[in-house]
């Protein structure tokens, strides 16, 4: 499989590895937690960057606008993504 197919077939957070970035399309979360992430700048079409994880891998930090934040993995997973790719290439682009 070419890498820009592999790179397409993440489709949440939580399936990003350190390094990788993915779009925004959906939070598939409570109206409450998704309004809150949205506040945060968690908004559709934005450049989401998995960065560092805690030992275990549970939380993971997110790179957003420029700001991290820490997520649980059960949160991450409601958290659709397209597009990623390795490195900081869509984050530069911003």
């Amino acid at each position: 499989m070419p890498a820009s197919a592999a790179a397409a077939a993440v489709s949440t957070l939580a399936d990003l590895v350190p390094g990788q970035s993915g779009v925004l399309t959906l939070l598939d979360l409570p109206d409450g937690d998704a309004q809150r992430l949205m506040e945060l700048g968690f908004l559709p079409g934005s450049v989401i960057v998995a960065a560092r994880s805690a030992p275990g891998g549970d939380p993971r930090v997110y790179r957003v606008e420029g700001t991290e934040f820490a997520l649980r993995r059960d949160t991450a997973r409601h958290i659709h993504v397209e597009g990623s790719s390795i490195g900081r290439a869509a984050e530069e682009g911003r």
